[in-house]
């Protein structure tokens, strides 16, 4: 059953047939999350209040573009925001000299730690808007169009991000990375995500 089937029975009453839709974006949405915040307890939060708000807006999504992809602008809209948030309280607490600067603190989830602690201070350190498109286009295995749809880019920009991209990153890493280990977002945080969004729309 397609992504747009699936929505045409939520949107008929079907709503518990929206988990189906989460635990298939879940690990996307992570990681591209994770891509603009660099926060996984925050990622996780955004992640539920962009499930919220695709459900709430359910009805407007017209077809014109994919699901994956409607779906991923609400996420990257929500990142944005939130983001720019926090650089907003950040500013104020700097002016009145009460900020503290944690060290990075990296996700324990992964066997070889020592090689996903370089991999995701590496791509961290990447500016943002190429960040993203290594992130959706390596990272996570979107096309080109799913990105240019998602990022509001042309192609030519989506290609010269990637490349610009992988080249500040073979600099530190030696051309050595595993795509599939970064950002993981696993079973259990998958089931957090979804039974908080599921309990939260069948209120």
């Amino acid at each position: 059953m397609s992504d747009e089937e699936i929505v045409n029975k939520i949107l008929s009453g079907e709503t518990r047939l929206y988990e189906k839709l989460m635990r298939k974006y879940n690990q996307q949405l992570y990681r591209i999350s994770m891509s603009i915040i660099n926060d996984d307890k925050e990622a996780e939060d955004i992640m539920q209040t962009a499930y919220l708000n695709a459900f709430r807006q359910l009805a407007n999504f017209k077809q014109r573009s994919t699901f994956n992809t409607w779906l991923t602008r609400i996420l990257i809209n929500e990142s944005l925001l939130h983001k720019k948030r926090k650089q907003k309280q950040e500013r104020t607490l700097m002016e009145n000299n009460y900020i503290d600067h944690d060290d990075y603190t990296p996700l324990n989830s992964l066997m070889n730690k020592e090689l996903k602690l370089l991999l995701e201070r590496a791509v961290s350190t990447l500016p943002e808007k190429y960040r993203m498109v290594f992130v959706m286009r390596e990272v996570q295995g979107m096309s080109t169009n799913e990105t240019m749809e998602a990022l509001n880019i042309g192609e030519s920009n989506v290609k010269i991000r990637l490349n610009r991209a992988k080249d500040m990153l073979r600099a530190e890493l030696n051309n050595y990375w595993q795509p599939q280990e970064l950002y993981e977002f696993n079973l259990v945080r998958c089931d957090v995500i979804v039974n908080y969004v599921m309990n939260e729309i069948l209120k």
